[in-house]
C-alpha cells in the first residue's frame, strides 16, 4: 500500500513539474536577471513559459526601471477581477510583493517613480506605491479611452483612444506646462484598433499595434522613429521576427535597453494570451533598413 501511494506521489509531482503551472502565489525560486529566464534570441518566445506564461490569461508583463521590479496582469475569468501582480528581486531572489485589481494598464515613467494607469497614476513611496491618482481634468475627461499611456523622458505623454476611432494621441510638456492632447498624423492613425503605444524614453521611435491591409492577420507591431526634422516616420511593420498571425500586441521595450516585451494570443477559440520577448536588436536592423 505504501509502495502505491508513493507512486501517486511520484505521479503528482512529475505531472506538476511537467505542466509548470503555478497559482499566482506560489511562483518556484526565481534567481538572477530577468526572473532567472534565458535571455531570448532574435526571434519571439515565450517569457517565463509555465511560471508566468501558461494556459491562463497572462499579459501587459513590464519591468520597472533598474530591473529590479516586474509586473504583469491576470485575468482568470468573467467572475473573477483583473489583477496587476509584482514580483521583487531582494538579495537576488524574486518573490511576488503586490496584487491589485487593475485600473489601467501599467507603465513607468523613465525614472521609476511613476507607475502610469491609463488616466491615473501612482508614486513612488518608500518601499511600496501610493494610492492611485489622477492626471487631471485634461486627461479625465469622458470622451478619452485611455488604455494605456507611456511617458518619455521630456515628460512627453503618447496614449490611445478607444472612445474616438481607436487613435493614439500625444501631449508636450513647455516649459513645465501640460499642452494639450492632439491626435498624431496618418502615419500613426492609420487602421483599425490602432493601440497600446510605447515611446522610447529619448523619444527616437514609437512602437504601437494595429490591424493593417499586408500584415500578418489581427493586430501587427509597428514601428515609427523620429525623423531629423522632429516628424515621425513612416510606419513599418516589424515583421516575422515579432509578429504572428494570432495577433500581437501592447510592447514594451526592458529599461537597460536589451529586449522588447509584448502580448501574444495563442489560442483563438479561448483568447488564451501569453508575454513573448525577444532581443531588442531588431528595432536597431529596422531603423537601418528605413535609413537605407
Amino acid at each position: 500500500m505504501t509502495r502505491i501511494y508513493i507512486s501517486i506521489a511520484l505521479l503528482l509531482l512529475l505531472h506538476l513539474a511537467s505542466s509548470k503551472s503555478y497559482s499566482q502565489d506560489e511562483f518556484p525560486l526565481l534567481t538572477g536577471p530577468y526572473l532567472g529566464q534565458t535571455p531570448p534570441g532574435k526571434v519571439a518566445e515565450p517569457f517565463a513559459p509555465g511560471i508566468i506564461s501558461t494556459e491562463g490569461w497572462e499579459f501587459e508583463g513590464v519591468f520597472a526601471p533598474g530591473m529590479k521590479e516586474f509586473y504583469f496582469t491576470t485575468d482568470n475569468g468573467k467572475d473573477t477581477p483583473i489583477m496587476v501582480i509584482g514580483l521583487r528581486q531582494h538579495n537576488n531572489v524574486w518573490k511576488k510583493f503586490l496584487e491589485f485589481k487593475r485600473k489601467g494598464e501599467i507603465t513607468f515613467s523613465p525614472d521609476g517613480n511613476r507607475m502610469h494607469m491609463a488616466k491615473g497614476y501612482k508614486t513612488r513611496e518608500g518601499d511600496g506605491w501610493s494610492e492611485r491618482k489622477s492626471l487631471g481634468p485634461m486627461f479625465d475627461r469622458n470622451d478619452f479611452g485611455i488604455m494605456r499611456l507611456s511617458a518619455s523622458s521630456k515628460g512627453t505623454y503618447v496614449f490611445d483612444d478607444f472612445r474616438n476611432k481607436n487613435s493614439i494621441r500625444i501631449s508636450a510638456l513647455k516649459d513645465g506646462t501640460r499642452q494639450a492632447p492632439v491626435k498624431m498624423g496618418t502615419m500613426i492613425n492609420t487602421g483599425d484598433l490602432t493601440a497600446h503605444p510605447f515611446i522610447a524614453p529619448d523619444e527616437s521611435y514609437l512602437i504601437w499595434d494595429s490591424v493593417r491591409e499586408g500584415g500578418y492577420g489581427g493586430p501587427d507591431l509597428y514601428i515609427s522613429f523620429r525623423q531629423s526634422d522632429g516628424a515621425w516616420g513612416p510606419a513599418i511593420n516589424m515583421g516575422e521576427k515579432i509578429n504572428s498571425a494570432k495577433g500581437d500586441t501592447y510592447a514594451s521595450v526592458t529599461p537597460d535597453g536589451k529586449y522588447i516585451l509584448f502580448n501574444r494570443r495563442v489560442d483563438g477559440e479561448t483568447g488564451n494570451t501569453d508575454i513573448y520577448w525577444l532581443d531588442a536588436s531588431l528595432i536597431d536592423e529596422l531603423r537601418l533598413e528605413s535609413e537605407g
